[in-house]
């Protein structure tokens, strides 16, 4: 694949950046369209855009950092690269803990907010994976099946080599949970229930598409890659979430 859509002079637009400026742009429009649609003040969004983006770049890196710490033990200059090396599960656990600070100074409904937000982190990570095949990254392990792709000139992925299309999964998987997730979201009243299913969802499918992923850099715990590791918690939370949810809509609900 070909991450350089169109160079001018010295400015050039990578697939991978314009991916993820769109889904940024989507996440926000979608949010907010959501908090419209459940009679919530709408103005907030961009605040909980802003610093929800911030702290999941900053909890992206912080986890990649974590995970390459050997590398950086050996050379800690690569410190000094910060456009390169984020993993997934850092961008969303800092997302969500700046969007509960943000929550926290303006006095508002942090659950509420989160039901909106997290349908649109999901279809902002579908067109990140776009972003992601488009680059070469995240991608998977070297197959001989019908649908493997070989990339010629990506930075990240061997060239040359069929692999499986683990971002086209991705992404496919993160649109049909952003689908679901909307409609959900659209019909509930219980603050929390759409982001615990958010969190299960995601858990779920990353921790199966884990086996196909073929970038080992990424690091492991035990057998279990470090994204494997880190979706059972994040399962567990999600679960524990929902039921907390519903026994308080199961309270809620008049006796016979």
């Amino acid at each position: 694949m070909y991450n350089d859509i169109l160079t001018i002079g010295n400015f050039t637009i990578h697939g991978y950046g314009l991916m993820i400026g769109i889904g940024i742009i989507a996440a926000y429009l979608m949010t907010e369209h959501l908090a419209r649609k459940k009679g919530m003040d709408p103005d907030p969004v961009f605040s909980l855009l802003v610093f929800g983006v911030l702290g999941g770049l900053a909890g992206a890196k912080i986890l990649y950092w974590i995970t390459t710490l050997d590398q950086i033990l050996e050379d800690p200059s690569v410190l000094l690269n910060i456009g390169d090396g984020f993993v997934v599960y850092g961008g969303i656990i800092g997302g969500i803990l700046s969007g509960w600070a943000v929550c926290r100074v303006k006095k508002i409904k942090f659950l509420a907010y989160l039901d909106c937000a997290t349908p649109s982190i999901a279809l902002a990570q579908g067109f990140g994976r776009i972003g992601c095949f488009l680059a070469g990254c995240c991608y998977g392990m070297e197959t001989d099946s019908w649908c493997a792709v070989t990339f010629m000139n990506s930075e990240f992925a061997p060239n040359g080599v069929p692999l499986v299309p683990t971002q086209i999964f991705s992404g496919l998987f993160d649109f049909a949970n952003f689908a679901v997730l909307y409609v959900i979201s659209r019909k509930n009243k219980g603050d929390g229930l759409t982001s615990a299913l958010y969190l299960i969802f995601y858990g779920i499918g990353r921790f199966v598409i884990e086996f196909f992923r073929g970038d080992l850099i990424r690091g492991s715990v035990g057998s279990l890659s470090t994204s494997q590791f880190i979706s059972i918690f994040i399962v567990a939370f999600g679960l524990a979430l929902f039921f907390r949810v519903w026994r308080g809509q199961k309270k809620e609900e008049p006796a016979d």
